[in-house]
């Protein structure tokens, strides 16, 4: 929706209203009569026989504060909870609400203290600031009457202006429910995702502190779009600047990510609806604030989360535009403390290059994901982050202490000194670990009695194979293909594709790769491909599954690794196996497209291997058929697990339902290294146990002599097996997995104590 340039769209006189609602913000008396003034003032220049103003209060209810045509009795009196009624349901939704005939509409409920029954239809809006819902706006009609697009902006508009009056005169605390409120805030421990691994500690610093637009009507809308025009000037030469710093200047995905993210400074979109904004009577940083509004109400019904991302990505350079309109600046660095724990609801890419990187410790965020534009940025920027802290941005307040624990996603505010005190300890030892373990980098990884076990990392971005080389690690035992397709807007063609896998086999050096083919569905959806939705979607239409379904897509990914390894060597593994059917429909794929090659005379890869990735515990009752027929396996442990006990790995509540090392675990595990190791099939376990020593040791145990992991866990799990005797281990292992115990975790542990080995 835009609105027509011009003084008179919408409703005949519009800014005239504008300007009237200003000099009652201005005027004098108490804020109920000027309320009252207000309500009766829209109602005469829209013609409605209803106006009221709701007001949002403690407990998520919706007060009627102010009203024309209800009963005057129900002032104060009706109260209306968050999504109950219409105009519960505009608030919750934080977008407007138009309706010809509202009580058909599945929402509408009925107050009778009110009168309300006589109007048939409704127009609300939010009245918001700073992306939050502070009550609703309605406006009421007898007949059926079809309220246009022009005429829901302009209500949007007059929102506005109320929520300055609303938070100007204080009538309701905008930081209520916050610990900013309290007198003694307690300590607190909160739990989310790791979307990039690190210890820190420090001081929390809310991002978007609130930018504050007290000019809301233009006198002059010209001006005011020249003033629009030279800010985003400012605004893009600035980004320009940014883009062009070291630490980020190096090729990598967060480098397109945050190409992308400076088109949008130029998106004619975005610029039209602002410039149509400023025309309309609005200052230029009001008619900002509205498309944010208007941004932020779009995203809260929008559950893709690529689309999430790139309004996300709208919205933050929304923010950078005010500072440029309000010459805010850079963000008071010297204001700042030196140890920086970002707190937000969410982040664009662009903004962590904002703060001071020598201050800031860590990030934590209300959303974001692994895949979302901030953690690339984050992962390239080397900061520790976690998202998904449901309360974080409630919890905390400005100036708090805050540890972050990017190993475990546990974030503790308000920590004691004893807590504080221990965990600075805990940094110091795991940074003197460090340096014992960086001390094995060039090390052979071989156990104390001579078995060499080969550590490969796991990658998913050009932003992890720097580590291949100063991780000491002997190449890539996965490659998650799926990641740079879930950061672009669209499927990407053959020739793209060739040129990202050219650039890992390149980076690689000669190191071998192991490419698994796309592994969306589940958990992982590419923003461009709708899907169904399914009951258990981790058990559903995903992987390989969706690959021989749609073999089109396989086989233009498979024709780019084809282009990429060219001369090269090629390792290529199918995901989400589940019978050896299956695997051969894959390899048939596979085979068309090398004789579509040949016949085109292109050069083939020197070597192709291929491989399975076994996750399907099906799959292993079928080894005897599927070992002769391929050059590889690998072990995806996360979904082998919880297939293995049929719990969902992501649900909390099942999280001390199993334990990676029981004994069932094991004892399959065993089961098929021992047949791999029979038909001499190289098998590599690529899961999360891989890169957490004390499992890693049981792998060991177990038969596994190949083991892919994070790139940061290659140390420590080469010095746990360089303490290792594996004859001793794979005899305890033996003996432990005969014991009815849940887990051997602590036996385990004891084990590894009572030799010395560094777990």
């Amino acid at each position: 929706m835009s609105v027509p340039s011009g003084p008179d769209h919408g409703w005949a006189g519009s800014r005239r209203l504008l300007r009237l609602l200003r000099d009652l913000m201005k005027g004098s008396g108490t804020s109920q009569s000027r309320l009252d003034k207000v309500v009766d003032l829209i109602a005469q220049d829209i013609v409605a026989e209803v106006c009221s103003i709701y007001v949002m209060r403690s407990g998520d209810f919706l007060e009627l504060y102010a009203t024309k045509g209800l009963k005057p009795a129900a002032v104060h009196k009706t109260r209306i909870r968050v999504n109950q009624g219409l105009v519960g349901l505009i608030a919750a939704q934080a977008r407007p609400v138009a309706l010809a005939t509202a009580q058909a509409h599945p929402n509408f409920a009925y107050f009778p203290e009110t009168g309300e029954e006589v109007y048939q239809s409704l127009m609300g809006v939010p009245i918001m600031r700073g992306g939050r819902v502070l009550g609703v706006l309605v406006v009421q009609n007898r007949t059926q009457r079809n309220y246009t697009e022009e005429e829901v902006e302009a209500l949007e508009t007059v929102a506005m202006v109320l929520a300055e009056l609303l938070a100007g005169d204080r009538l309701l605390d905008l930081t209520a429910g916050t610990a900013s409120d309290e007198g003694v805030a307690m300590p607190s421990r909160l739990s989310g995702m790791v979307l990039n691994e690190g210890l820190a500690i420090g001081t929390v610093v809310p991002h978007q502190r609130g930018i504050v637009i007290t000019q809301i009507v233009a006198e002059d809308p010209d001006a005011e779009v020249a003033r629009l025009d030279n800010a985003l000037g400012e605004m893009r030469e600035a980004l320009d600047a940014m883009l062009a710093r070291s630490e980020v200047a190096r090729d990598g995905e967060h480098r397109e990510v945050l190409e992308t993210y400076r088109m949008f400074a130029d998106d004619r979109g975005w610029l039209r609806r602002m410039h149509d904004a400023a025309l309309g009577g609005l200052t230029a940083e009001a008619a900002v604030q509205k498309i944010q509004n208007e941004t932020r109400a779009r995203m809260t019904g929008i559950k893709d989360a690529y689309l999430r991302a790139r309004l996300a990505d709208l919205d933050d350079l929304g923010n950078r535009l005010l500072h440029h309109l309000l010459r805010l600046g850079e963000k008071e660095e010297e204001a700042l403390p030196d140890d920086i724990v970002l707190i937000a609801g969410d982040l664009g890419p662009a903004e962590l290059l904002d703060y001071d990187q020598k201050r800031l410790r860590a990030v934590v965020l209300e959303h974001g994901a692994p895949t979302s534009h901030v953690a690339i940025i984050a992962r390239a920027l080397q900061i520790p982050m976690i998202g998904r802290c449901t309360g974080i941005t409630t919890e905390v307040r400005e100036g708090d202490q805050v540890i972050v624990d990017g190993e475990t996603g546990q974030v503790l505010l308000r920590p004691s000194e004893a807590v504080r005190s221990g965990f600075v300890e805990s940094m110091a030892a795991k940074e003197r670990q460090k340096e014992a373990f960086r001390a094995v980098r060039d090390l052979p990884s071989v156990t104390r009695d001579g078995i060499e076990v080969s550590l490969l990392i796991n990658a998913g971005l050009m932003i992890d194979l720097p580590q291949l080389e100063e991780g000491g690690a002997e190449g890539i035992g996965l490659y998650r293909t799926e990641v740079p397709f879930m950061i672009r807007d669209s499927f990407p063609d053959v020739e793209t594709q060739t040129q990202i896998y050219s650039r890992i086999l390149d980076s690689a050096a000669g190191k071998p790769v192991v490419f698994r083919t796309l592994d969306v569905g589940g958990d992982k959806v590419l923003p461009y491909w709708r899907g169904h939705d399914e009951d258990n979607p981790a058990m559903g239409w995903r992987a390989i599954r969706i690959g021989l379904d749609r073999p089109a897509l396989l086989r233009r990914q498979l024709r780019a690794l084809l282009h990429a390894a060219a001369g090269r060597s090629l390792s290529v593994m199918f995901p989400m196996v589940s019978d050896v059917a299956e695997f051969e429909a894959a390899k048939g794929l596979l085979q068309r497209e090398i004789d579509r090659e040949k016949a085109f005379g292109d050069r083939l890869p020197a070597v192709i291997k291929v491989g399975a990735m076994l996750e399907v515990p099906a799959l292993a009752l079928q080894l005897p058929q599927l070992l002769p027929r391929c050059d590889f396996v690998s072990l995806g442990t996360n979904d082998l697990v919880q297939f293995l006990f049929a719990a969902d790995r992501s649900n909390p509540r099942l999280a001390r339902r199993y334990d990676t090392l029981s004994p069932a675990v094991l004892a399959f595990v065993r089961q098929i290294a021992r047949q791999a190791a029979m038909q001499n099939v190289p098998l590599t376990a690529c899961g999360e146990m891989a890169g957490h020593p004390l499992e890693a040791m049981a792998l060991i145990g177990c038969g596994l002599r190949r083991l892919s992991m994070a790139p940061q866990a290659i140390d420590q799990v080469k010095t746990m097996l360089r303490h290792l005797d594996v004859a001793s281990l794979k005899g305890s292992i033996n003996q432990f997995l005969t014991l009815p115990d849940h887990s051997i975790r602590e036996q385990l542990r004891s084990y590894a104590s009572d030799r010395d080995i560094p777990i």
